[in-house]
């Protein structure tokens, strides 16, 4: 079944042609993307890419200068207030009252949103994230992995239908981490769908699609582990020893496309397959290191685009997220 923006039931997001501005910055320029229900998207891209402006304006929480869209079914421009009741933000920065308690912060969101039974409300959610026995602590004492279940539990006080995460698991342990991302994908499972903004792979890989951001410009997007192959990318793991060397030699080959040190293994990739492996028979006839082909990973195609992206967009060119 189609509605008004010719979106199917299944499909949460659905924009085109969304531009920013800011001063004399095209901070975003033509972005167009569907997101299904339930989906878990990542947006990555380096600071300053446009990421967070993207998602907002996506939501109908920014007001987009060009474009237009539907999100959770309602407009983004004429019906981002009715938008912005079905959404919950869960900003870089824990955003709470560090000197209220779990209990008096979460009673505050739930007055913001006018919910009804507030008190039932506050206790289920303090239960259903795990955070019983914590209801009278102050925010502000409390870890950071703490915090950042507490800010969850708030963003979902009021059931809302679409999950925003802005770089949701900076500063946090990797157990937290861990934990965090298990309760993400129980709300997925529940139907939410969650737009994550991150620079970070351990996060990227959690996500089921990716859409690659650079100087505003979508560079690609799809599921996460079509990336690489949508690329054309190929990768050699490198082994053996004095890396360094080696690693500054290959650089200045030209079928080598990409370099990159991981620990005791240099990451080398191309999408000339055909280059990339006569390079690695002629290095391997020298004996002193093991070339093995991979299967390219989203950190080697995200390095790849960023690189593409400066050629292409400019290094000089400046936008804020």
């Amino acid at each position: 079944m189609e509605t008004g923006f010719g979106h199917a039931d299944d499909i949460a997001i659905s924009v085109r042609g969304l531009t920013k501005i800011f001063g004399t910055r095209k901070v975003v320029d033509g972005f167009d993307m569907e997101v299904k229900k339930g989906a878990i998207y990542g947006f990555l891209g380096p600071n300053g890419s446009g990421k967070t402006t993207t998602i907002r304006m996506m939501c109908g929480l920014l007001t987009p200068d060009a474009g237009e869209g539907h999100c959770l079914g309602l407009d983004i421009v004429k019906q981002s207030r009715e938008i912005k009741k079905r959404v919950g933000y869960m900003t870089q920065k824990f955003s709470l009252y560090e000197d209220l308690t779990i209990a008096e912060n979460l009673d505050f969101v739930a007055r913001m949103f006018d919910m009804p039974n507030r008190k039932q409300q506050v206790l289920d959610a303090v239960r259903d994230l795990g955070l019983e026995g914590r209801a009278h602590q102050l925010a502000g004492t409390l870890s950071g992995g703490w915090k950042q279940r507490l800010a969850l539990a708030a963003c979902m006080i009021h059931a809302p239908d679409l999950l925003l995460l802005d770089e949701p698991t900076a500063g946090v342990d990797p157990k937290a981490r861990r934990d965090f991302w298990d309760e993400i994908r129980r709300l997925s499972a529940k139907g939410v769908t969650v737009l994550v903004s991150t620079h970070y792979m351990d996060e990227a890989v959690q996500c089921d699609h990716i859409a690659y951001i650079a100087y505003g410009k979508k560079l690609i997007d799809g599921a996460a582990s079509e990336i690489p192959g949508q690329i054309g990318l190929h990768t050699f793991v490198v082994t053996g020893p004095d890396l360094t060397p080696l690693e500054e030699r290959l650089k200045q080959d030209a079928a080598a496309g990409q370099v990159i040190r991981f620990g005791a293994e240099l990451h080398v990739s191309g999408t000339d397959k055909a280059a990339l492996e006569a390079l690695a028979k002629r290095e391997t006839a020298h004996g002193s290191h093991e070339w093995r082909a991979k299967k390219a990973g989203l950190e080697e195609a995200f390095i790849y685009l960023m690189a593409g992206a400066r050629d292409n967009f400019g290094a000089e060119l400046e936008v804020v997220s």
